[in-house]
Parts: structure tokens; C-alpha cells; sequence
């Protein structure tokens, strides 16, 4: 956790700030991520606010989209927030996280084989999920993934639609990562499955090189087929998230499979919209857990420490005699 910046709020909402998830390198995260406590000190949560040069009125939209979806490893939105007077915001239960980017920079450098592999199997299985209800994440980027003692769990839901509208280019635009950024979207397109795939590529791809574009060569030899497959341009030609989910896990097919189709027999039952409304009162679904290096893991204790020591500020007006 890092300190707030002078330019950073010091509430959101009724939650009193107490820093930043992110690091000030983290350039092409689509939101701004705060940890904060409530006003009673008994919550402590992770809010997020878009980030300047985004519209707010269009990422409103995705945090009020996020707060009624129940995928496993999507970030849970469980308040929403903002109007005139302050811009808007989203939160929900805070639990000892990791950026990806901040992970790397924690193990020094790119994460082992074993943890990458088992970091793609998540992933693909949390698409696989919500791609078979009818929901593209639409921002997924190597910052969007928060690396958790449960397991990965992907935020910035709807970062491509948040940045312009489907028909107006999106290459360049704040908040979207353009080595994550699949072709068609960049030009446009609307956001589909197969844009969430190929970001998924270039996520394993930085996950395992530290950066998204790596040569063929410089993965390794396991994530060569599934990694360029994400990445063509064409998006018939990349495979779906359940196919990716068996290329990493091969022993995954099956029920992977199997899941695919109950989940599409479910949704095509119930319109995909509702089919993925979270009743307030449900749990928000669990990621599925990966193992993670020594290093991260002390990283993530230190956060934890971090929050637990945090002191709320003292207001100006009870400081004066």
C-alpha cells in the first residue's frame, strides 16, 4: 500500500482513504484503486474511481454492470457511489492484493513456469465462465489482474466500453493497455469473447516475459501454442477460453467442457443479462486459488500489516484546542 498522493481524495463516499493499491508506475491501470475504511473503522474496502481522461458518465455505467454480475475471480462490486458533487465510485471487500505488475516487481521479475501455467488455468476458466453466461470482461490487462491468497480476481470490468463507444477508435485512449488491446477493439469493434482471449494472451505472455508482445521464442515452451493462438489478429482464428483452459490444463477438458455447456443451456434459458444478476444478499463467488511464490506472498503480508497498523486521520477540527 502507498501513501496518498496530494492529488488523491481523501474520501469516497462515506469511506475515509487510507492509500493507494497501485503504484504511481502503473500507467495503464483503467481505474484508480484505493484501500479505505469506513467511518466507523470497522470495514475496510477496496474502492476504485475511474481515472482522469476516462468518461465518468460511461464508467458509471460498468460499475453499476460489475455490482449486479456473480462470475468467480471477477473483483465483486458491492456499493456504487458518486453524483454531482463528487465523481463516481465503486466498492467492495478488501482482501491482501497484488497488481500484477506490482507482483513481478515484488518476485523480480517474471513469475515461475509452474505459477504462470496455473495463472493462465484460472484466468481461462474464470472467462470460460462468464463467457458462456454472454459477458465479455472487456478489460483485461496485465494491471486489471489482482494476484490474492484465493486466487486471481480480474477488475476494470468494462474498461474498453468505458473508454469510447463501440464505432470510435480506442487505440491510445487513457486506461487501456494497447498491448492487451485486441485489434478489432482498438479500430472499434464491439467488445466479444474474443477480445478477452487475446488479452488474456498478452497477459500470460507479461506474466511469464514481463511484457506483452514477447518474441516466440521468449516464452516458454508451454505457453508457445496457447499464447500465440490468443494473439492473432483474426479473432476466428484464436481459441475459445474453455479450449485455452485445456491447453494449459490438459486433465481441465472435460469438465471444462461440460461446464461450458451447462452454463450455455442455463443462460440460454434466461435472458444472459439476468442470468448473471447477483442478488445482493448471495456471497460474491470465489476465484480459484494458485500457488504463488514466497516472495508475493510476503508482499502481501506486508500489505495486510500495513492496513491493520493504518490509523484514521484525525480531522482539523479535533486537533485544535
Amino acid at each position: 500500500m502507498d501513501a496518498p498522493r496530494l492529488d488523491d481524495p481523501r474520501r469516497t463516499g462515506p469511506h475515509i482513504v487510507l492509500g493507494r493499491l497501485d503504484d504511481e508506475s502503473e500507467h495503464n491501470t483503467a481505474e484508480r484503486r484505493f484501500i479505505v475504511r469506513g467511518a466507523d473503522g470497522d470495514r475496510t474496502l477496496l474502492v476504485r474511481l475511474p481515472r482522469p481522461g476516462v468518461d465518468p458518465t460511461r464508467w458509471a455505467i460498468e460499475a453499476e454492470g460489475a455490482r449486479r454480475l456473480s462470475v468467480p475471480g471477477f473483483l465483486p462490486v458491492g456499493e456504487v457511489g458518486g453524483g454531482a458533487a463528487e465523481p463516481p465510485w465503486c466498492a467492495g471487500p478488501y482482501v491482501p492484493a497484488l497488481p500484477l505488475p506490482a507482483a513481478l516487481r515484488a518476485h523480480g521479475g517474471p513469475l515461475p513456469d509452474p505459477v504462470v501455467r496455473a495463472l493462465g488455468a484460472a484466468l481461462a476458466q474464470t472467462l470460460a465462465t462468464a463467457h458462456a453466461q454472454g459477458v465479455p470482461h472487456a478489460g483485461l490487462s496485465p494491471a486489471a489482474v489482482l494476484l490474492t491468497a484465493d486466487g486471481p480476481r480480474l477488475s476494470c470490468f468494462g474498461a474498453v466500453r468505458a473508454a469510447a463507444p463501440d464505432g470510435e477508435p480506442r487505440s491510445g485512449l487513457p486506461g487501456l493497455d494497447s498491448g492487451a488491446l485486441a485489434p478489432e477493439q482498438a479500430a472499434g469493434g464491439r467488445p466479444l469473447p474474443p477480445g478477452d482471449v487475446y488479452a488474456l494472451g498478452a497477459v500470460l505472455a507479461y506474466a511469464a516475459t514481463g511484457h506483452t508482445v514477447p518474441e516466440r521464442d521468449e516464452l516458454p515452451s508451454f505457453l508457445r501454442e496457447p499464447v500465440t493462438a490468443c494473439l492473432a489478429r483474426d479473432p476466428e482464428r484464436r481459441p475459445q477460453a474453455y479450449e485455452l483452459l485445456a491447453l494449459l490444463e490438459p486433465t481441465a477438458h472435460e469438465a471444462a467442457h461440460e461446464a461450458a455447456h451447462e452454463a450455455a443451456h442455463e443462460a440460454a434459458r434466461t435472458a444472459a443479462h439476468e442470468a448473471t444478476v447477483l442478488d445482493p444478499a448471495t456471497p460474491s463467488p470465489s476465484p480459484r486459488p494458485i500457488p504463488l511464490p514466497a516472495s508475493v506472498v510476503v508482499a502481501l503480508a506486508h500489505q495486510s500489516a500495513q492496513v491493520l497498523a493504518a490509523e484514521l486521520p484525525v480531522p482539523a477540527s479535533r486537533t485544535r484546542h
